[in-house]
């Protein structure tokens, strides 16, 4: 089984915000496999289908971003999935919109919310996919940028990042982490 976690926060007032493009990946996962996501438990909104032949449970933690590893790890308790079988959605503002980024391990990288996750699970050994939600702008406060909403030109490219994020998870849930991130790093699409 694969737990699939997107990050972000809850509330209207985040919604379509950069913070928030891994709850979009999960509803458009959801979307695509017919899970509804909708019921709450351990700290977060879930759904359990299936992708690709596997049984997955796809969730969006509703503890706000900065505490998303209380939930991760009630989930990964509960399910009894093994940390390999963890996928952490959410967005990296260093990579440009368009761009995904899969990693096995790492640093949080100055994201708060894999902060926590790491702090919690107490360690660097999980799977993420990171969606390129463009670099902040000189002048911008960090929070301020994360918690903006896409340009009317920029959300034409993060309709498209979505569904190649939604793809990357179910190459890896198929074909592994090695092969997703030999068909999805470092590919920037025309």
């Amino acid at each position: 089984m694969f737990a699939v976690i997107g990050l972000g926060n809850p509330g209207m007032q985040y919604e379509t915000t950069r913070h928030n493009v891994g709850f979009e990946v999960i509803e458009r996962l959801a979307f695509e496999h017919n899970i509804n996501v909708n019921k709450k438990k351990h700290q977060a909104l879930l759904g359990e289908g299936m992708i690709a032949g596997e049984r997955v449970v796809l969730a969006k933690p509703q503890t706000y971003m900065n505490l998303s590893g209380q939930s991760v790890t009630e989930i990964m308790n509960w399910y009894k999935i093994d940390r390999n079988h963890i996928i952490i959605i959410y967005d990296d503002i260093s990579l440009p919109i368009g761009q995904l980024r899969i990693r096995t391990q790492g640093s949080a990288g100055g994201h708060n919310g894999i902060k926590n996750i790491i702090a919690h699970l107490n360690s660097q050994e999980f799977l993420r996919v990171k969606v390129g939600v463009g670099e902040k702008p000189p002048g911008w406060d960090l929070a301020d940028y994360v918690l903006s909403r896409f340009t009317k030109e920029e959300i034409e490219e993060m309709v498209k990042s979505i569904k190649l994020a939604a793809d990357a998870v179910k190459t890896i849930i198929r074909e592994g982490s090695t092969s997703a991130m030999n068909k999805f790093n470092q590919r920037i699409r025309e």
